[in-house]
């Protein structure tokens, strides 16, 4: 009897007999629908999210939201598919902004944009909100977050763990102000209290006095979706002071939002193209975006494939070869765990570095790695801030996947090319890309 008879669980990856060339529509952004749903619950009118990412994560926002009394409706077109078109058509959700309540309890599962997006905006609810959620998310940071709203003005008890299970005592507004954080393990601090900053009495100016911030992209993109419903940003980038972000207090539009592609989540199927010396399309890549997953393009260029990008997409062949790489992940460190996967298949050693902070996502994403891709024949050590991958013959067995949906989709990319890989609990995949495991013997045609 083999083991995934044995362990239900174990999902067989399937291994490619030839090159993909498949065209592969990628659901919404976890990381615009989420911002998206924090800054219509804080409008001063409805708003519309067009295509929005139906998953763990951006459910459990919904209903967090819902529970504080936010007014979110679902539709779906009857003339085109759940997924939606170019034109906006298909899922919407229109949000009803309403005054804030207590008590209530929010479950984060493990999304770390609800366990953190939420707090601040919790301040502004009457009454108090208390926060609980998987057991990992007990181990993930959040004292950036904590301490910054009791500078604030907030009521927050964490019985002093400067983590979950907490409870935020709203008092239906925060004075709000200048405030310095150490946001070096996550980006996600600084826009926390950026998204609901316009809100509070005198908006915020938010400082970070630590090391190198990591995720810058998510920084920006919390700033120009702040910009595009009318709050006034001064920021680094735009000749402001250096680590110092300020949002004055005002009122916020509501929008229709068409929300773009994850190109995160498209990063499997990408690598699919390069590890089979296939061609995958990915329709409605934007031409111009803050989403991380947009690096894509260079990174796995540079690894052997070639990319087009045109008005109707993102087209990426691979060339029948994989290239090593050394490259500072810093900005992007979510693609860490695929790019890793790709490279333990190269035919030149890699170096990934800038990521330390992953020690602190879902799982600890570098052991993690280390040990799954070695426990396949792999050659891959830690290093201060990330990876050191030498390339060697794998084999089949289990790639276990921590509750990390990066850790599956990375199993599966190397289960193109190596027969007999089995991922432990694929329906992991389900926080960001509830529909991975169909849409990735879509691609191989099965």
């Amino acid at each position: 009897m083999t083991e995934s008879a044995v362990h239900p669980a174990l999902w067989p990856a399937p291994h490619a007999s030839g090159a993909v060339d498949a065209t592969v529509t990628v659901p919404g952004s976890k990381s615009v629908t989420n911002r998206a749903l924090v800054l219509a619950a804080l409008s001063s009118e409805p708003g519309w999210l067009r295509r929005p990412l139906r998953s763990r994560d951006t459910l459990l926002m919904a209903e967090a939201l819902r529970a504080m009394g936010v007014g979110i409706e679902e539709t779906v077109s009857s003339s085109s598919s759940v997924a939606g078109g170019p034109d906006g058509s298909g899922e919407a959700w229109r949000v009803i902004p309403a005054g804030l309540h207590g008590p209530v309890t929010v479950d984060v599962g493990n999304a770390g944009t609800v366990m953190r997006f939420l707090p601040p905006v919790a301040t502004l609810a009457n009454g108090p909100v208390r926060f609980d959620g998987d057991p990992r998310s007990y181990e993930r940071p959040l004292t950036g977050v904590i301490d910054a709203l009791r500078v604030l003005g907030a009521r927050i008890d964490d019985d002093g763990r400067g983590s979950l299970p907490m409870t935020v005592h709203g008092g239906g507004a925060l004075d709000g102000g200048p405030v310095a954080i150490d946001a070096s393990s996550s980006s996600q601090f600084v826009s926390a209290l950026l998204l609901s900053a316009p809100r509070f009495n005198q908006g915020v100016e938010v400082r970070h006095t630590g090391a190198l911030l990591p995720s810058m992209p998510h920084i920006r993109m919390t700033v120009d979706m702040l910009r595009a419903v009318g709050a006034q940003v001064d920021e680094p980038e735009t000749g402001g002071e250096p680590n110092v972000w300020r949002v004055s207090p005002s009122a916020l539009l509501g929008r229709d939002l068409t929300v773009e592609p994850d190109l995160s989540n498209a990063q499997p199927f990408l690598a699919a193209a390069l590890v089979t010396g296939g061609r995958v399309t990915v329709p409605d890549w934007p031409l111009r975006t803050t989403q991380p997953g947009d690096a894509l393009r260079e990174i796995f260029t540079a690894m052997g494939g070639s990319c087009e990008l045109t008005e109707h997409g993102l087209t990426f062949t691979g060339s029948g070869r994989i290239h090593g790489i050394d490259v500072d992940l810093g900005e992007v460190g979510e693609l860490t765990p695929g790019i890793a996967a790709v490279a333990a298949l190269a035919d030149s050693p890699s170096t990934l570095s800038g990521v330390a902070h992953l020690r602190l996502h879902e799982t600890d994403r570098l052991a993690a790695l280390t040990k799954e891709i070695n426990e396949l024949g792999g050659d891959v050590t830690e290093t201060a801030d990330g990876l050191h991958i030498r390339p060697r013959p794998l084999h089949g067995g289990t790639f276990h996947t921590y509750d990390d949906h990066r850790m599956a989709t990375a199993g599966s990319i190397i289960g193109l090319a190596v027969p007999g890989v089995e991922i432990e609990n694929v329906a992991t995949t389900a926080k960001t890309l509830p529909d991975f495991p169909q849409m990735w013997t879509g691609m191989l045609g099965a």
